[in-house]
């Protein structure tokens, strides 16, 4: 059985790259024969400073989002921040992503689960892997049936992250969907500038070690030119480079 993968931009900066990426998963999927699910976000509500781009917007961004899935037939995931994101979004997406500093938010987990969508949550910098049962169980009892637990890193000192590789065993006892996020495992949270640094030189190792220690998915943020990317670029797979990720992983 074949894992799932995520990829996509960080955020939608532009129909033109959405049918960049989109047109290029395809590709793999046919390739490869995976069913890859496309993942964009409407609206950064996290970023760094308040000067640094966010998105274009609810309203907007499932829209494009919805042409997405019209024109290239591929699933797709975006994160909420709030309540109110969840059922608009559900509308348009297959899956509901929670992210990983909001994880413990009740009402958004409720609101996410209520959807009748799949629902993706990020484990906070600030929590183990047993932790995550408590925001599991919330989204559970509220009404999800499929619930998966992704690990991005735990902060460590000052502008660094660190992965604790047990943690997916951990979740794999909660869950049993657990996704390797191998890209923002990599971040250097806040350290260029009042923005994120990273290291994306790391992140195919990073996948490699979680599929030693059982993760059943990955999620990769990609772009054709990471290094012009509007958000998370320091981190983020250069495009082309990921089918050979995928590749190793299958």
């Amino acid at each position: 059985m074949k894992p799932i993968v995520i990829a996509g931009p960080c955020v939608i900066e532009s129909a033109e790259l959405l049918d960049c990426v989109a047109a290029r998963l395809v590709e793999i999927n046919r390739t490869l024969g995976m069913d890859i699910i496309f993942k964009a976000s409407f609206d950064k509500a996290n970023r760094t400073s308040i000067r640094s781009y966010r998105g274009v917007g609810l309203e907007r961004g499932l829209q494009m989002l919805a042409d997405v899935k019209s024109k290239w037939g591929l699933r797709l995931l975006t994160d909420i921040h709030e309540s109110y994101q969840a059922a608009p979004a559900g509308e348009v997406v297959d899956v509901l992503q929670i992210p990983a500093f909001l994880c413990r938010q009740t009402d958004l987990l409720v609101a996410a689960a209520r959807t009748g969508k799949a629902v993706n949550i990020k484990k906070a910098q600030f929590l183990s892997g047993e932790d995550m049962r408590y925001p599991y169980e919330k989204s559970v009892e509220s009404g999800a049936t499929d619930v998966w637990l992704t690990e991005r890193g735990n902060s460590f000192g000052y502008n660094n992250l660190v992965v604790d590789f047990r943690n997916i065993a951990d979740m794999r006892k909660i869950a049993p969907t657990v996704i390797m996020d191998c890209t923002h495992s990599v971040q250097r949270p806040g350290a260029a500038g009042g923005k994120t640094g990273g290291n994306r030189e790391f992140v195919p190792s990073m996948a490699l070690a979680a599929k030693a220690f059982g993760a059943t998915g990955y999620f990769f943020e990609v772009h054709p030119e990471p290094d012009k990317a509007l958000s998370d670029g320091p981190n983020m797979l250069k495009l082309d480079e990921l089918e050979n990720v995928i590749k190793t992983l299958i």
